[in-house]
């Protein structure tokens, strides 16, 4: 375990997505599980983006992306993450991020579509505008 402070810089974060402040000051920590995640879709870059929907694996309460299809309970859309976060080097580390769980979305400019069955699962404390 490397205990050392470091600075890493990757791309620009573009929260445009974002509808209104509100809900930005309640995110809640969570973990991404690295492995769930496809490199060419979900951080192309380097970095996995903001705006990312999440779900959450039942089996290790961790996060992996939304997906209909899935069934480790990524299959129920949850949040989506709040700040871009620097992806590790492989596919075997976890990361921390924080995950924006109630507002407004701006749902032409997330980096992922968000399906009807989605929205569905966030009603009531997500609006998509």
């Amino acid at each position: 375990m490397n205990l050392q402070q470091t600075v890493r810089t990757f791309g620009m974060d573009d929260q445009s997505w974002l509808g209104s402040e509100h809900g930005t000051q309640a995110t809640e920590s969570i973990t991404l599980d690295v492995s769930t995640f496809t490199p060419a879709t979900h951080y192309p870059a380097g970095y996995f983006k903001s705006g990312i929907p999440l779900g959450q694996i039942t089996a290790t309460k961790k996060f992996g992306p939304y997906s209909a299809g899935a069934s480790d309970g990524r299959e129920t859309l949850v949040g989506f993450l709040y700040a871009a976060v620097g992806a590790p080097a492989v596919n075997t580390t976890d990361v921390s991020g924080a995950m924006f769980t109630h507002g407004k979305v701006r749902e032409s400019r997330l980096p992922v579509a968000v399906d009807a069955a989605g929205k569905a699962d966030v009603a009531g404390s997500i609006r998509f505008v």
